[in-house]
């Protein structure tokens, strides 16, 4: 499978962004206190339907997964930084929950993911939010054709670092396209000019991990991943399209 997508692709992959970000925004405005995390799954697969879509992630088996993934959102609360799974919990004030989405529209397939906090909090987890928010547009920035993946992961973790927080190592982007996850992986850390060069027409899903206390994970028995210090964890994503000049984001 090619990294670099055709123009009929590339046209497809915008419809798809388009369709997800509009989703986001609709998950988003309902994520408040009271609210069931189901809630939102059945929001997000009624929303998908009526844009001629299906969700990427359901019934989606990622490589080295126990099992396939059995809803159309991720939705991690609190140390649990990814692959969270929707259940009857209602959120609370104090919360701090990430949503990730992924829409096939037609076979062109878009991933996003952003964090929500619920009511006050301490104002080191606002610091965090901002923190990833800034390191993912960072990222971006450095995503352009002639650099490489590994200019991509220092541009994430330069901002983070620098503002106190952590990579979650283990924890990575990828391609993204024709299928949910394609080559290259694209880790939230490394040096720049290292890994895979970027080309126009690649579309990768960006998406830097982070938390409050450290960079390590623990492997869950649901298959989701917690931080190991059970610190506050923050995750946002935005899938782009490769271009010489700069990345274009297509689920924004």
């Amino acid at each position: 499978m090619s990294l670099i997508k055709t123009e009929e692709e590339i046209d497809r992959l915008r419809q798809s962004g388009k369709i997800l970000a509009r989703i986001m925004k609709r998950l988003k405005v309902a994520t408040k206190v009271g609210v069931g995390l189901m809630e939102l799954e059945e929001l997000a697969k009624k929303l998908i339907a009526e844009a001629d879509s299906t969700p990427a992630f359901l019934g989606y088996r990622a490589e080295g997964a126990r099992f396939p993934y059995p809803y159309a959102i991720c939705s991690s609360l609190n140390a649990v930084a990814v692959h969270g799974k929707p259940s009857d919990y209602r959120l609370q004030s104090g919360d701090v929950l990430k949503l990730d989405l992924g829409v096939n529209y037609h076979g062109a397939i878009t991933d996003s993911a952003t964090t929500v906090v619920l009511g006050r909090v301490d104002p080191k987890v606002g610091r965090l939010l901002k923190i990833t928010e800034r390191a993912l547009e960072a990222g971006i920035r450095a995503a352009k054709a002639g650099g490489t993946v590994g200019d991509i992961g220092f541009a994430v973790e330069r901002v983070v670092t620098a503002g106190g927080m952590h990579v979650l190592e283990e924890l990575t982007g990828h391609g993204t396209g024709n299928i949910l996850h394609e080559d290259p992986v694209i880790y939230n850390f490394g040096q720049p000019g290292s890994g895979l060069e970027l080309k126009e027409g690649m579309v990768l899903a960006i998406e830097p991990i982070t938390s409050i206390g450290t960079s390590a994970i623990i492997d869950l028995p649901d298959g989701s991943y917690e931080t190991a210090d059970k610190s506050i964890s923050a995750h946002f994503e935005h899938t782009v399209l490769v271009t010489k000049k700069a990345a274009e984001i297509l689920t924004a």
